[in-house]
């Protein structure tokens, strides 16, 4: 494997190349002799992608997480190739025994193996192994092999050993704790053995243990990465169909959704609440939560705007969440402006903030920008989960909306349960979001009477 200062040189020469004109980039080609020119195709840390090479530093495991088509399989391959293969057709590489693991043998063999991806693609004629069907194993020039196996036989991995592993698509394995499991057993040759997974992410157990090992390096990638080696009628079909939904941020973006034990909001709830265009609402309201200090440190500010369709009795009134403009580390005229603007772009007609942390402050920064504004200040007498709880409320009776493009919010959402958040930080955008809808729909419910109808 190259040296980390190879590496930065074979990086630099392929931006380089990439950004260089016409003129030049043939001018190198052809400055290179018939050798050179026959190796450079198969020298990866010249072409590869950033998420595409392994970190530098003493790991156990590599997750390599990506959307469909951002090159994780080519990642993988390229990773087994550099541990096995010497710097001579016929010399050692750093491992010899090598668990090649997926869902099952023929995916092993379509993918990983065979693929245009795979291994026998991206090996160099002088270096390509040897497939020998009848054992399922790839056996290399220089003496190292590859052996087969599926998640859907855990105890295949019983019994052999080995210093390296590729293990491609563990987060869809019917039996991926178990065959995990197996492979650690077996991963046992060598000062240093190692393993790399390739996956797209989705939120199961055995995967967000291995992202939580100490042990472990990860690299990330959307599909959006390896937009030069994709059809563009492809990324433009599955961006219309697919851009702001949960299969979307998980299948193209990469992303690991996850939500947390006993959530006031799912995320298949929260799909299902997706609209793509606002209908005609009645009231318009901008919501803030603002941080204690404005520095780079600091929590987010919360600004979310809300819309509500309020006409008939209280349990026919539903809510849209329109944009979630919350920004970070941000000062407080900068978010207080930010707050204005967003009441000017969708017509709001009042601007709700939480004053508990910062008093009177919070409406004289907004009222030294605008004097007029329309404003009002809540005070939490209660915890964040249980103002929270009646919002959620409201969203399983399909009664709140959202446009699409609010994933760090709905994110927040959930992790927040009725013990209280469990994500990272403070989740100011979901207070931002709970403080609007109780402007909206719960408070103003609570005053509603039905109209008397007068007896003749």
């Amino acid at each position: 494997m190259p040296s980390t200062s190879m590496r930065h040189v074979l990086r630099s020469g392929a931006d380089w190349i990439a950004c260089a004109p016409r003129d030049e980039q043939t001018a190198f080609l052809n400055s290179l002799d018939d050798g050179t020119l026959m190796a450079l195709p198969f020298l990866f840390e010249f072409w590869a992608l950033p998420h595409q090479l392994p970190p530098e530093g003493n790991w156990r495991a590599w997750v390599v997480l990506g959307g469909r088509g951002a090159g994780k399989t080519r990642a993988g391959a390229e990773w087994v190739r550099a541990e096995v293969e010497g710097p001579r057709p016929l010399d050692p590489g750093r491992s010899r025994r090598v668990a090649l693991v997926g869902e099952t043998v023929d995916q092993v063999r379509e993918v990983m193996v065979f693929g245009d991806s795979g291994l026998m693609a991206c090996s160099p004629p002088d270096r390509r192994p040897r497939w020998e069907a009848t054992r399922r194993r790839l056996v290399w020039p220089n003496g190292a092999v590859a052996q087969v196996f599926s998640a859907h036989d855990p105890e295949g991995l019983r019994g052999p050993q080995f210093d390296a592993a590729w293990a491609d698509e563990l987060a869809k394995w019917k039996k991926a704790e178990e065959t995990w499991d197996m492979l650690q057993f077996g991963l046992r040759l060598g000062p240093s053995p190692r393993q790399c997974v390739t996956t797209t992410p989705r939120n199961v157990g055995v995967l967000r243990s291995i992202l939580a090992n100490p042990t472990t390096v990860v690299t990330h990638a959307p599909t959006e990465a390896n937009r030069a080696n994709l059809a563009a009628s492809f990324l433009e079909a599955v961006r219309t169909r697919y851009a702001g939904t949960r299969l979307g941020r998980q299948e193209l973006d990469g992303v690991l959704l996850e939500e947390s034990e006993g959530a006031l909001w799912s995320l298949a709830a929260i799909e299902a609440a997706r609209i793509d265009t606002a209908p005609p609402l009645d009231r318009i309201v901008v919501a803030v939560d603002p941080p204690v200090t404005g520095h780079g440190g600091s929590d987010e500010c919360g600004i979310v705007v809300v819309g509500v369709q309020s006409k008939g009795p209280p349990q026919d009134w539903f809510a849209v969440v329109l944009e979630d403009a919350s920004l970070r580390g941000a000062a407080p005229t900068v978010w207080a402006q930010a707050a204005i603007e967003a009441m000017e772009r969708f017509g709001a007609e009042r601007l709700v903030a939480e004053v508990n942390q910062g008093g009177d402050l919070v409406e004289t920064v907004i009222r030294q920008l605008d004097p007029l504004v329309p404003f009002r200040a809540v005070r939490a007498s209660r915890g964040k989960a249980a103002r929270a709880e009646p919002v959620a409320a409201l969203y399983e009776q399909g009664r709140v909306k959202h446009l699409r493009g609010m994933t760090t919010l709905e994110d927040q959402m959930c992790r927040m349960t009725a013990r209280g958040y469990e994500g990272r930080g403070s989740p100011d955008r979901v207070d931002a979001l709970v403080w609007a809808i109780h402007e909206l729909m719960i408070a103003p419910a609570a005053h509603w009477r039905r109209p008397r109808v007068r007896s003749l």
